[in-house]
């Protein structure tokens, strides 16, 4: 096995086209980690972020973008037990996922579904994750409970609602009209446009409201809730709300930060095995397109989610 890989690495920080396919030392891992063979990437908005220096996550170039990841596992270090080479896994790391070959935290990191390819599972952890922490872990969403999700269509949010929908909630979605049929089948109970309604002057009584947009898309979803609700941010910056603010109106607010959990994922899988989230590729681009991937997701117009093929499986 070649002791290189083929990395998307950036010299400098700017726009898609600072993109480019590099050689990088193929990593080794340690106790507690697992080297993964990655067949397929995620694009997430946090990786235009980062490549730009918005948010200057990694600090200065080079670094190499990529928080979602599926592929087989190629080694093992010391002292785990739970996976072997030849597994199918799938996992959120923190940067490096646009690699042929990524080091996991085994707490990290779960089994594939063996319903879902590896494009489909690499289209999953980031969104699932903030999905289930927001939803579930923060707000404790349970049947009956209304649900607005902000951008449902998109990456995070096409998976938030099926997460909602598994949890009984009922689910409000905002999103351009010609999405609707598509939020429908995933079972959004009331769509709607916000390019032609102001949602909120038209929604009401919502249990937890889940901004995936920003700006003031926040103090907007503050009219919607019913007292003692809760609007929960997963926007990285420009929250638009305080909790001090959200307090005087008689409802609450909370940030959420994203984080791996290889446990989490795992009860993900069991609904994605299920049926009951089905993540949706809008576009599968081979690595070296990634400068086009970036592109497309920058449109904020798309579908589900962008992926990267990286190594044939």
């Amino acid at each position: 096995m070649s002791a290189t890989m083929r990395v998307i690495s950036q010299r400098r920080l700017g726009g898609p086209e600072v993109l480019e396919v590099a050689e990088a030392e193929r990593p080794e891992p340690r106790g507690g980690e697992v080297l993964v063979r990655v067949h397929a990437a995620g694009v997430n908005p946090v990786d235009l972020l980062a490549r730009s220096g918005a948010a200057p996550i990694f600090g200065d170039p080079p670094f190499t973008l990529g928080w979602d990841v599926s592929g087989v596992v190629e080694e093992a270090g010391q002292d785990v037990d739970e996976f072997r080479p030849g597994d199918e896994v799938f996992a959120m790391i923190r940067g490096g996922g646009y690699a042929e070959y990524v080091i996991v935290r085994v707490e990290h990191l779960a089994p594939k579904p063996s319903t879902v390819d590896h494009a489909h599972a690499a289209a999953t952890p980031a969104a699932a994750l903030t999905s289930w922490q927001a939803l579930v872990d923060l707000a404790q969403v349970g049947p009956g409970r209304r649900v607005l999700v902000h951008a449902a269509a998109g990456g995070v949010g096409h998976i938030a609602v099926q997460i909602a929908k598994a949890e009984g909630a009922h689910v409000i979605g905002t999103a351009r009209a010609d999405h609707h049929d598509f939020l429908r089948g995933l079972g959004v109970d009331e769509p709607v446009d916000y390019t032609t309604t102001d949602f909120a002057r038209t929604v009401r009584d919502v249990d937890v409201a889940l901004d995936l947009v920003g700006g003031d898309y926040g103090p907007r979803s503050l009219a919607t809730l019913r007292p003692g609700g809760l609007l929960v941010s997963a926007i990285l910056a420009d929250l638009g709300v305080t909790p001090e603010e959200a307090e005087t109106r008689g409802v609450r607010f909370a940030p959420v930060a994203v984080q791996p959990s290889g446990a989490t994922l795992r009860k993900v899988a069991s609904l994605m095995a299920a049926g009951r989230v089905r993540p949706y590729v809008a576009a599968l681009l081979p690595m070296e397109e990634v400068g086009k991937a970036h592109e497309m997701a920058a449109t904020h117009r798309t579908q589900g989610r962008i992926v990267l093929t990286v190594t044939d499986g």
